[in-house]
């Protein structure tokens, strides 16, 4: 696979899967905008000198992505600093788990705004530059939760299934531009939120993995860059499971 010349957006990609696909996309030659909120500046300016150690650009831009005037801020940055927008991926996303029946409207409306309005604005945002060039990567990160639901996430699964429902549609829309769109669906990625499990609860997640293992960020990182590529020039609309076999059942 080989990005040389073109420019990727990541949102969300201060730390963990975000992070694994900024890196990946600039292995296989892409300079890219890593983008995260304020409160994770730091952790985002080590990723982007961590893209720069690989010889691509980078620029960090800290963003509030379910914000309209934030989002037209990074894209606009991104464009006046690299000059193009090739590769849009969609991964900035948030967890507020509860049983629907103490699910706050709070709750609700913070993870469909961080993880599925998100996916819309910055969509809407780079589809004119990618129209232009007749050409385009628009890749988002859904999750199995979004297939199969689960107790506890409602919001969450609402908002990754808008995600797919979203990708599906933009598909329709864009595909005689050159433009693909894809969701990657990861089931248990190590990350901080499994780091937080214990051996028990790992135990019990593990078994519903045919594979029997949890996955990598790596793992979701490797599947973005071939969706991104030429290889994959005539894939679009699909959601592809990053997940060992979970969303089987």
């Amino acid at each position: 696979m080989d990005l040389s010349n073109k420019v990727a957006i990541v949102t969300g990609s201060a730390r963990g899967i975000g992070r694994a696909i900024a890196l990946k996309l600039a292995e296989v030659g892409a300079d890219i905008v890593v983008n995260d909120i304020a409160a994770a500046a730091d952790a985002l300016e080590s990723t982007a000198a961590e893209i720069r150690a690989l010889n691509r650009k980078a620029l960090a831009v800290t963003a509030d992505v379910s914000s309209p005037p934030d989002v037209a801020r990074l894209i606009e940055t991104a464009v006046s600093s690299l000059g193009r927008i090739d590769i849009l991926v969609n991964n900035a996303g948030v967890t507020r788990d509860q049983l629907i029946m103490r699910m706050t409207d709070e709750d609700w409306d913070t993870v469909l705004n961080i993880d599925l309005k998100s996916a819309f604005l910055c969509t809407r945002a780079v589809l004119r530059y990618m129209m232009k060039q007749r050409w385009g990567r628009i890749i988002s990160i859904a999750s199995v939760v979004g297939i199969m639901g689960n107790a506890g996430q409602a919001n969450y699964a609402s908002a990754k299934a808008g995600v797919i429902g979203l990708t599906k549609s933009i598909a329709k829309e864009v595909g005689s531009r050159g433009i693909t769109a894809n969701a990657i669906a990861p089931g248990f990625i190590e990350t901080r939120m499994t780091e937080n499990l214990d051996e028990k609860q790992r135990q019990a997640l593990v078994q519903r993995i045919p594979l029997g293992s949890i996955g990598t960020p790596r793992d979701v990182a490797e599947a973005v860059a071939f969706l991104a590529s030429e290889e994959a020039k005539y894939i679009t609309g699909q959601v592809l499971c990053v997940d060992g076999g979970m969303a089987l059942g």
